[in-house]
């Protein structure tokens, strides 16, 4: 008989209690959610038999439906990348509201700084500034929204880390000012004609490739690096981390800003896709962030979850949007259930607190 013993007092590891990965969970449900839509679109008469991911008319080189699986991760991809910087927040047991119109007001700095000077021929007629700020090479606007984006975060992080604003209020209040800000910015008016190095970073599949960096990027930093064990060190016992020695301040303010920083990226990215800027960009995105990262299993009161679990519950978000698009439920039906899946994540999110506890 093989002896599980294992340290002193007797104590013995039972291996019938071994869980899994809380991220093959998530895989799990993702397939189940899959398969679910399939069997709609075969079952329901308005369907005909529709595949929901599958190329059931010979229209691809494969046998997946293609232009639906890039919808879902396009459709995630520039909301994904703001799912990391949040998921970030969140394990530190905090939350920011601020990223939505952060990625608004982002994109409408960087796209006044990337414009062409003639359209056609003829003068930009959308040009927000003179001919210093036209034809610009494309690092300018990138550092200018990135940089934008640091200093919202130094702001959240220091209102919260100095002077113990409560995270909700700090980042709601900047959700206005940064909401404010891109309204201001160019008096409402949209701000369109940018050049092609521009263009290029949010073209074809590009949000898609800046995501998958991303996620791997900081998968490997929260995995492998101090910052990503201060980070979790302080989501799980901020009075314990302090007294470690961490400097929990300063390392509060570095993970506002990173958050902020990929917000901003975002709104770069997003503005580059659509090829022009608006103030009423990123409209509920920080909700679909904070959603993405509590599917994916991080815990809201903070020190647990990972990337990976973010970079699914984006998938779970893709696949449910795409999938109500799929059966034709009217857009409002979507909003009521996409209200009804976060809420369901949070109560499961519970549950789980108290199994641990």
């Amino acid at each position: 008989m093989t002896d599980t013993s294992h340290g002193t007092g007797g104590l013995t590891f039972d291996k019938s209690k071994r869980s899994w990965p809380n991220e093959l969970n998530i895989l799990l449900a993702l397939i189940i959610i899959i398969v679910i839509f399939e069997i709609i679109g075969q079952v329901a008469p308005y369907m005909r038999g529709q595949s929901f991911l599958f190329d059931t008319n010979d229209r691809f080189d494969s046998i997946f439906n293609e232009a639906r699986l890039q919808i879902i991760i396009l459709q995630v991809a520039v909301i994904g990348i703001i799912a990391l910087g949040v998921t970030q927040v969140i394990i530190t047991a905090g939350i920011d509201l601020s990223s939505g119109p952060l990625v608004a007001a982002t994109a409408m700095i960087a796209m006044s700084f990337a414009q062409v000077a003639e359209v056609n021929g003829f003068p930009n007629p959308k040009a927000v500034f003179g001919a210093w700020a036209m034809d610009l090479p494309v690092v300018i606007p990138v550092v200018i929204g990135l940089a934008f984006g640091a200093m919202i975060g130094a702001i959240n992080g220091t209102f919260i880390a100095y002077f113990r604003i409560p995270p909700f209020i700090a980042t709601l209040g900047m959700f206005l000012i940064c909401r404010g800000i891109a309204l201001w910015w160019s008096g409402g008016n949209p701000i369109s004609f940018p050049t092609e190095g521009y263009a290029w970073i949010g073209s074809g599949m590009m949000p898609v490739v800046w995501f998958v960096i991303l996620a791997i990027v900081f998968q490997l930093i929260m995995s492998f690096t101090v910052y990503g064990k201060h980070t979790y060190a302080i989501g799980s016992n901020e009075e314990a981390a302090r007294m470690s020695g961490i400097n929990v301040r300063r390392h509060k303010v570095m993970v506002y800003m990173i958050a902020s920083m990929l917000a901003a990226f975002a709104g770069i990215v997003l503005s580059s896709k659509a090829v022009t800027a608006q103030a009423g960009m990123g409209e509920f995105y920080e909700l679909f962030a904070i959603a993405m990262a509590v599917i994916g299993g991080i815990s809201l009161t903070g020190g647990r979850g990972s990337i990976i679990g973010t970079v699914l519950g984006a998938m779970v978000i893709g696949v449910i949007r795409s999938g109500f698009t799929y059966i034709k439920l009217d857009g409002s039906y979507q909003l009521m259930a996409m209200g009804g899946i976060i809420i369901a994540a949070v109560i499961l999110d519970q549950y789980r607190q108290r199994n641990r506890a």
